[in-house]
């Protein structure tokens, strides 16, 4: 086994594809070998981190998105900004308290949802984002008590799980026990954000007769910042402003 396998295999990646670089730069400006190794380790630092990250935004599964500094703050009727930014602090991150952005469809609740999962990600934080209706499907297609208890710390592990999308379908009772188990097991543990077109008391219309409606709510917003959006679609505007151009 060669030097660069062994670098490779004690997970050196950067050191091993760089070793040359660094032995003639080490030659070239008469580093001793304390200087060497310290730049060494600190660029090796640098890349496992930058891989790190790289993992994270993967597992994410964010999607594409707008950056926040593109979101028209003027369009919405009633949004309280500072509110919003306030979810993108160390402190909030900290906290682990819920977010609920509520308001109609068009108003920015996924894309805020999903740069707050960007900004935990790049903060070294772990995130997951799903919509309410994959998260039912994927739990429910679980064979097994096994699989269902291996994908419910899937949603568990998360620093951070966004669900978007409740209240845009209805479940049937099995689905809304998935759900509130979820956020049962994350419960002052670790944070959710959830996006809602509809307010609590419509929630019996996503989840009819469902007993767990009542406990879930109350467990999402014990610990939350809830955040109400209200105003005309912004793609409804776009669409009209297409309209009035041609």
């Amino acid at each position: 086994m060669t030097l660069y396998d062994e670098l490779s295999e004690l997970r050196l990646h950067y050191l091993a594809q760089n070793l040359d670089s660094f032995v003639s730069q080490a030659e070239s400006t008469k580093s001793s070998h304390r200087d060497l190794l310290a730049r060494m380790a600190e660029l090796e630092l640098v890349e496992r981190s930058r891989r790190s990250t790289d993992r994270r935004l993967k597992e994410a599964k964010l999607g594409r998105f707008q950056p926040m500094q593109d979101y028209d703050w003027k369009w919405p009727k009633e949004i309280d900004r500072n509110a919003i930014e306030g979810l993108f602090t160390p402190e909030f991150l900290e906290s682990r308290k819920n977010a609920i952005l509520a308001g109609a469809q068009g108003l920015g609740k996924t894309m805020i949802a999903r740069n707050l999962g960007h900004y935990a990600v790049m903060s070294g934080y772990t995130c997951l984002f799903t919509t309410a209706s994959a998260l039912a499907i994927d739990l429910g297609a679980q064979e097994s008590r096994y699989a269902l208890q291996r994908r419910l710390k899937h949603y568990e592990s998360r620093d951070l799980l966004i669900i978007d999308e409740i209240g845009y379908l209805s479940f049937d009772c099995k689905a809304a026990d998935f759900i509130f188990e979820i956020v049962n097991r994350r419960y002052e543990k670790s944070a959710i954000c959830i996006s809602t077109n509809l307010a609590f008391k419509d929630w019996t219309q996503v989840f009819p007769g469902a007993p767990c409606v009542t406990a879930m709510i109350d467990r999402l917003t014990h610990h939350a910042k809830i955040i109400k959006i209200a105003g005309d679609s912004h793609r409804l505007r776009e669409t009209k402003a297409k309209k009035e151009r041609a």
